[in-house]
């Protein structure tokens, strides 16, 4: 059977060729597997579930909705991860189109290999001002205080939130805001696991390294600026793959 892995769509009305090259992934690819896994900032800001009934709603939202809601109803497995852009999606949203919501990180089996699944921020241990905003993001209680406010001023603090990581990133060393791999080789020891799937770093490719006297493995997703991007598992093989905007 076949399982896809995809992450950093960052779906946004003002990309609407992203969203137009999600949908046609939607047929050519995931229609023809057994489970498809999102890990993580599928849209570039997400400031709640209410959003989805908000009026005037959003165009794009409503139609990935009801293709990923007709991908799960025709039997496709739909997971989702949070990512540092859409950390507020929650149960509406999985009821909405038939998803279940992953922990960060998720243990799973793939083959008969286990496997860790990230959305692979959590690993980039190097950038300090960003580590202690995500601990404070993840909180429940700032989770609550972002959700009590009125959608106008979430969409302000969004706009406020990219703005700035964009200005950081540009100033920041590439190093810095890649993964460490200490970190990486203490996660894949504490779940006891030779696989790890991420996103977030948009440095897609298939890392191999020696640890703890194993070989290992990292499949890194791309992001869908300028591509698209998916890992595919079948016939126990591991495959990473790109496409073209606009043609699949």
């Amino acid at each position: 059977m076949l399982t896809l892995f995809i992450s950093d769509l960052h779906i946004d009305q003002s990309r609407p060729d992203i969203a137009r090259a999600f949908l046609g992934f939607l047929d050519s690819h995931a229609a023809r597997a057994e489970k498809l896994y999102i890990l993580g900032d599928f849209f570039d800001t997400w400031i709640g579930d209410d959003v989805i009934f908000h009026e005037p709603k959003d165009d794009v939202i409503t139609e990935v909705l009801s293709r990923l809601k007709k991908l799960s109803t025709s039997g496709v497995q739909l997971y989702f991860m949070h990512g540092n852009r859409d950390f507020l999606l929650g149960e509406e949203f999985m009821r909405q189109c038939g998803g279940t919501l992953l922990n960060d990180p998720c243990l799973i089996n793939l083959g008969n290999t286990p496997t860790l699944l990230m959305h692979g921020d959590s690993l980039c241990t190097d950038d300090i001002d960003y580590m202690t905003f995500r601990k404070l993001a993840r909180s429940p209680g700032w989770i609550q205080d972002q959700l009590d406010k009125p959608i106008s001023e979430r969409i302000d603090f969004a706009r406020h939130l990219r703005k700035t990581s964009k200005e950081k990133t540009s100033q920041t060393a590439e190093s810095i805001l890649d993964v460490n791999q200490a970190a990486v080789s203490r996660a894949m020891n504490e779940h006891e696991v030779t696989q790890l799937i991420h996103g977030h770093t948009h440095r897609p490719m298939v890392h191999t390294f020696n640890d703890a006297s194993q070989i290992k493995k990292r499949y890194v997703l791309g992001d869908w600026d300028k591509q698209g991007w998916y890992l595919a598992h079948q016939n126990d093989a591991l495959t990473l793959h790109s496409f073209p905007f606009p043609c699949l």
